[in-house]
């Protein structure tokens, strides 16, 4: 386990999948509207919540896009096709270093020349390269509001804009603007509860067509190639295992175990709430050790606290797209079983 990430690349990178996850995830989590009678702009945000996920993977186009967290503003390049039933994408970095990462089907390359080993788990922790958060989301309109606000223009495209209202203190607020003829997001923000934009997400040039080359989803770069195939079958497997040994005695109300991200010889399991996504990670304490409390980038919180059991000093890290207060709450109500404490395997850094 290694956070807070401090190459740019990668903390670009990280901040596109986690923002894919739910986007992808969207697609699934309505399956019936409210019977209210005065819901009909929450009826319109559903059905166009409905065409979120599907858009994303089945419509083919290419663009650039900025993003910006905090005071971090990068921009990327993409092509997407969806061909024979095939998901073939390429992201290429156009500020703050070079690498790319190009997808076809399930198998993964990633390409850093200018950034040394990086493990390819720790590029890709979700998204669209970790299905096990499309096939586990939960229903999230009892913690999100959704309603259809009104219309817009971005990148030269009409859109729709649909507000998602976190209905308590332990998740953000988002927006997104949909794409009109296909469903495509195109723009989104992550709002805190004073509606300050933590997170932005927004295509600056976009071109929704079939007609991309083959030539646009080879890698250009050179460097070193970290190459992944991705298990769909073992994605979608229970997390819950990855808990043996610590036990969560709270989390928000809706958040439940989507996924388990790879932690070196520590324990770490992901928890969505079909919207939101953050992970707990428990492992020993290493020479280096890392500085406890809280920090926040944009809309991702890490929060760290060292606990001791059986004489052994752990650290317990949650991170993601949630509140300080919820994140210190969360890394509290870890508790590590002091036999397994006893066993865990000695780190050798």
């Amino acid at each position: 386990m290694k956070f807070p990430v401090k190459n740019r690349l990668v903390m670009a990178l990280r901040f596109v999948f986690l923002a894919v996850s739910f986007f992808m995830g969207a697609s699934v989590a309505y399956s019936q509207a409210p019977e209210a009678p005065e819901s009909e702009p929450v009826g319109q945000a559903m059905a166009w919540l409905e065409r979120l996920g599907p858009a994303l993977n089945m419509t083919s186009y290419e663009g650039v896009f900025v993003y910006a967290r905090g005071d971090q503003v990068h921009s990327m390049r993409i092509a997407h096709r969806y061909r024979d039933g095939r998901v073939e994408e390429r992201l290429v970095m156009q500020d703050g270093g070079s690498g790319e990462i190009v997808r076809k089907g399930m198998h993964v390359v990633c390409v850093l020349p200018d950034h040394g080993r990086i493990r390819l788990d720790e590029v890709i922790p979700s998204g669209p390269f970790a299905e096990a958060f499309t096939s586990q989301l939960m229903p999230f309109g009892q913690w999100y509001l959704p309603e259809l606000i009104g219309e817009d223009r971005v990148a030269g495209y009409d859109v729709v804009t649909v507000a998602l209202t976190a209905k308590d203190k332990h998740r953000y607020s988002h927006r997104l603007w949909l794409e009109k003829s296909t469903g495509l997001l195109v723009k989104s923000h992550v709002r805190d509860v004073d509606e300050s934009v933590l997170e932005h997400f927004q295509f600056t040039s976009l071109n929704i067509t079939d007609d991309i080359p083959d030539s646009e989803f080879d890698v250009q770069t050179q460097g070193r190639e970290i190459t992944r195939h991705l298990d769909a079958q073992k994605a979608r497997q229970t997390p819950v295992g990855r808990m043996n040994g610590w036990t969560l005695n709270w989390q928000p109300e809706g958040f439940m175990p989507a996924a388990a991200p790879r932690s070196g010889k520590g324990k770490a399991v992901a928890f969505s709430d079909g919207l939101a996504t953050f992970s707990v990670f428990v492992e020993p304490v290493k020479k280096l050790k890392m500085p406890t409390g809280a920090s926040r980038i944009g809309a991702t919180t890490v929060y760290m606290r060292e606990v001791s059991v059986a004489d052994r000093a752990f650290l317990v890290a949650v991170v993601g797209e949630i509140p300080p207060g919820t994140a210190r709450k969360v890394a509290d109500a870890v508790t590590i079983d002091s036999d397994v404490a006893r066993g865990w395997p000695v780190s050798d850094h």
